[in-house]
């Protein structure tokens, strides 16, 4: 698997592989050391010899290039962030099916739902669910129960403690 990094870094790399095999150390030696894989090290070896330094050079990752450029992504981190409401949506939940819609209608470029999560997980973004609490919830009322009520009515002094998982007490014989 390709390491992460841009090409500088990767071609440094390379060049330091090389610099270690003048200096004698074995491939096996040299793929330790930079944590790679030996036959790594030996194809950056064998296309110095074919083609000088202009075989360390990094060649682009091959794929599909992104729907999205990079100034389009950080258009739409502004727009996720700005929330569903502000977006036209009457609840404050994003899900893949908005956050597509959303896409389609400001930059023009359609997603399937499903990537839309693997889209947004390349950039940092995670799945939440959102805590179901009831409307009616009165938050002042259930602290004064934690501090007044709980205390009294569970079973031990410290709070919680482990049971024992026998069927039979522990002084019966």
């Amino acid at each position: 698997m390709r390491p992460k990094g841009g090409a500088e870094v990767l071609e440094a790399r390379r060049v330091r592989a090389l610099a270690l095999l003048k200096k004698g150390l074995s491939l096996h030696e040299v793929a330790r050391r930079l944590g790679c894989a030996p036959s790594s090290v030996m194809r950056w070896r064998d296309a110095v010899r074919r083609q000088g330094k202009k075989g360390l050079k990094v060649r682009p990752t091959p794929g599909r290039p992104p729907k999205l450029a990079e100034e389009q992504r950080r258009a739409l981190a502004d727009v996720l962030l700005a929330g569903p409401v502000a977006s036209g949506y009457r609840t404050d939940l994003w899900t893949t099916a908005r956050v597509a819609e959303v896409i389609r209608a400001r930059f023009g470029v359609s997603y399937h739902p499903d990537h839309v999560g693997r889209l947004l997980h390349q950039m940092g973004w995670s799945a939440q669910k959102p805590e179901r609490r009831a409307l009616e919830r009165d938050e002042a009322k259930i602290e004064r129960w934690k501090r007044k009520e709980w205390p009294r009515v569970k079973k031990t002094p410290g709070g919680w403690a482990p049971t024992s998982s026998s069927s039979m007490s522990p002084g019966s014989s």
